[in-house]
């Protein structure tokens, strides 16, 4: 018998209440400090990983609106304007066809990879500090936020030791791909939503599986049918995660989707007992979320393809975006051990997406070995020489040379959506497949007893250290005029007006789109750089025809001689004036050939008013 006292029948739910009170009352510091040390190991991880993506980052910070990624500076000045134009969401001043740029037609924002959710999230920073503050917080949190959430995937789903999932993390996170593509391709580079949708399909599937079932005494095996419950929150959460990532970056998800259907087929050939009991409540699972997800993005998707200044196709040839067979044994240049010479096997510096480097793939192969005959090493593999292969597009290149020999690309391209997709990208999928592998295999050693237990970490240490990344290379830019950044501008064009820069932007010179990104996207600037239709046959292009004037300014800006003006260009200007509806006209000082644009200008437009340090005429 027990020596303890007798208490009163309710003495125990008195303590518990008396107890949950004292907790409720203890400092919200000391609570907050009591889940820092239950989390410390993840807080250092996301810490290491956030201060490595500022490392890589670093030329844009002493002044991100002074400095550019030397890279791929066009396409950094593009993006910045896109998350100027979704952060007047925040001003209640936002449409899917913005009139901010190529007026009057305007531009598609779900025909161009906007990144809105971002931009939109983001807004209060671009609106107090500017868009190129968060565009570099955006290329840093891109990378860090992508390696913390496979970490925690890893860790959570897969317990694996924190060791392994920090390996496996960093280089989803930091892999050459990631890397490459942080050269301006924020919609990319943000992947950290991808390992959510992973959990969910996981979820989804654990709660469709009843189990095997037990005998009831009657030779007969009773199941408990799925967790609907379960199922239903997970569908739509997985709905959820799925709309995020359209508006954040389509060609990602497709990715994915195509990673996960390749995989989630390789598992169920090799267990087929969980196949015939998962599929029925999977299939309903999986039914629900795309329901769910098309009730928000079914019209958006359909703008996209049929609506306004909408494409049904993709504008990049399969062939040119086609990733050489030996660039992926081939270490990439931004990696320590890479060598500039390599570059000449890719389409440009934003595209190193299979360059993972024979040491890395020698290691993966020996770990996929070694791991032994694991259903998710059997996926793993099916689904990264899938991948793999079909990076290499319509044609084997191997070596820059063009073998005849098609590729597995050559079955799928000229589908719907498949051509939205560059097919070197389909390489961007094999990063997180091998990382899981080296999980695996690190986790398994170390938790044996073996020489396995240093010589796995060991030798997977070395490999990803062969592509460790080096900070991405950057360089100054012009600093935007006084004429904008003064809110000048608005003696000449009332607000959500157009203004014409002289000479006006392209997809290869954009720079003065960021005239328009500097003052929020508060007026519209005609042409520019973006994808729409081009011509009457609708045709996906970059970019748009110039009007016989933009053709005029431009060609005095690329010689610098001054043309005959006469009756008939004047009338021209003024009907471009008009089809523009355009406010005003700006030159600054800083233009090439600027003295002989301003004499151009003065006689299309006659003569021009100094407006702090811009030539300006109202037309």
């Amino acid at each position: 018998m027990s020596s303890a006292a007798p208490t009163a029948p309710d003495a125990a739910p008195e303590q518990a209440f008396r107890l949950a009170d004292q907790v409720n009352r203890r400092p919200r510091a000391t609570r907050l400090l009591a889940a820092v040390r239950r989390h410390r190991a993840d807080l250092l991880a996301a810490l290491i990983f956030a201060a490595l993506a500022g490392w890589l980052t670093q030329g844009l910070w002493p002044d991100p609106g002074a400095r550019t990624l030397a890279l791929n500076p066009e396409d950094q000045t593009l993006y910045e304007w896109f998350l100027a134009v979704d952060a007047r969401a925040l001003l209640g001043d936002f449409d899917l066809l913005t009139d901010r740029l190529n007026a009057p037609d305007g531009v598609n924002l779900m025909a161009n990879t906007t990144v809105i959710a971002l931009g939109v999230l983001f807004a209060p920073v671009t609106l107090l500090l500017g868009a190129p503050v968060t565009f570099a917080l955006l290329a840093a949190a891109n990378l860090a936020g992508t390696a913390l959430a496979w970490y925690l995937l890893f860790h959570r789903t897969l317990h694996a030791r924190r060791v392994a999932a920090a390996l496996g993390g960093g280089l989803c996170g930091f892999g050459p791909g990631m890397v490459s593509q942080t050269n301006s391709h924020l919609h990319m580079t943000a992947q950290w939503l991808v390992p959510v949708i992973v959990w969910l399909v996981i979820r989804l599937l654990r709660a469709s599986d009843p189990g095997p079932g037990t005998p009831d005494g009657t030779g007969r095996t009773r199941t408990s049918g799925p967790d609907r419950r379960r199922l239903f929150t997970s569908a739509a959460g997985l709905a959820g995660a799925v709309t995020a990532q359209v508006f954040i970056g389509e060609e990602v998800l497709f990715l994915a989707a195509i990673t996960l259907l390749v995989m989630a087929v390789s598992y169920a050939v090799s267990d087929r007992d969980l196949a015939r009991r998962a599929l029925p409540g999977f299939a309903a699972g999986m039914a629900v979320a795309a329901g769910l997800a098309l009730l928000v993005v079914g019209y958006p998707l359909w703008f996209q393809f049929a609506g306004p200044q909408g494409v049904a196709d993709g504008m990049f040839a399969p062939a040119y975006f086609s990733a050489d067979l030996s660039s992926w044994w081939t270490l990439s240049p931004l990696s320590v051990a890479g060598s500039d010479e390599s570059a000449r096997l890719t389409t440009g510096p934003a595209e190193y997406n299979t360059f993972l480097g024979w040491p890395l793939l020698l290691v993966a192969a020996v770990c996929a070995i070694w791991v032994g005959r694991r259903r998710l090493v059997f996926a793993c593999v099916v689904a990264g020489l899938v991948m793999g292969a079909l990076s290499l597009g319509p044609e084997v290149v191997l070596g820059g040379t063009r073998t005849a020999i098609p590729g597995p690309y050559a079955l799928i391209g000229g589908l719907p959506v498949v051509d939205g997709a560059l097919p070197m990208r389909f390489a961007l999928a094999v990063l997180p497949i091998v990382a899981t592998l080296l999980v695996l295999a690190v986790d398994q050693a170390l938790r044996s007893s073996g020489r396995a237990r240093r010589l796995v970490p060991l030798a997977v240490g070395v490999a990803l250290l062969s592509i460790f990344p080096t900070p991405l290379p950057t360089t100054g830019r012009p600093a935007v005029p006084e004429f904008i950044t003064g809110g000048h501008w608005r003696q000449c064009v009332p607000p959500g007006g157009v203004l014409v820069p002289v000479p006006l932007p392209t997809p290869k010179e954009p720079w003065p789109m960021r005239w328009a990104t500097a003052a929020d996207a508060g007026f519209g600037v005609p042409e520019g750089f973006f994808i729409g239709p081009y011509g009457r046959g609708g045709t996906a292009a970059m970019g748009t025809f110039k009007q016989p004037t933009s053709a005029l300014l431009a060609d005095v800006a690329r010689r610098g001689d001054q043309p005959a003006i006469g009756d008939e260009q004047r009338r021209q200007a003024a009907r471009d004036a008009e089809f523009w509806g355009a406010s005003c006209v700006a030159l600054t000082d800083d233009a090439p050939h600027a003295e002989s644009l301003r004499a151009t200008l003065e006689q299309l437009y006659g003569p021009s008013t100094r407006i702090a340090d811009a030539w300006t005429w109202r037309v």
